[in-house]
């Protein structure tokens, strides 16, 4: 499915995540996350950019990974994505959502 965001067509799931990382920039996740209702800080680049070393490695993603992270705690991740932080990370970040999710 295309999508069309920040200027750029972009391939999409029906959940509405990415199907081709490579489309993925700072911009489209910026509107990605306004689309999920979040204003994006450092803290949060931060968590997406932990998130993309993670993919890029191919080592799955887990709320007890976040946690054992280093970057961010677990009461401050659920604060800084709502509803759903894993789901939402990874949706700003441009990768798929992990088997972790339901």
């Amino acid at each position: 499915m295309k999508k069309f965001i920040a200027n750029t067509e972009i391939d999409v799931n029906d959940e509405g995540y990415l199907t081709d990382f490579s489309q993925w920039n700072k911009d489209i996740g910026n509107e990605l996350a306004k689309e999920q209702e979040i204003e994006m800080t450092d803290k949060h680049w931060e968590v997406i950019d932990y998130i993309h070393d993670k993919y890029k490695n191919e080592e799955p993603l887990s709320i007890r990974g976040i946690k054992k992270s280093g970057v961010i705690n677990i009461k401050e991740f659920y604060a800084l994505f709502p509803a759903g932080p894993l789901k939402k990370a990874t949706l700003i970040a441009g990768i798929p959502k992990p088997k972790s999710c339901i």
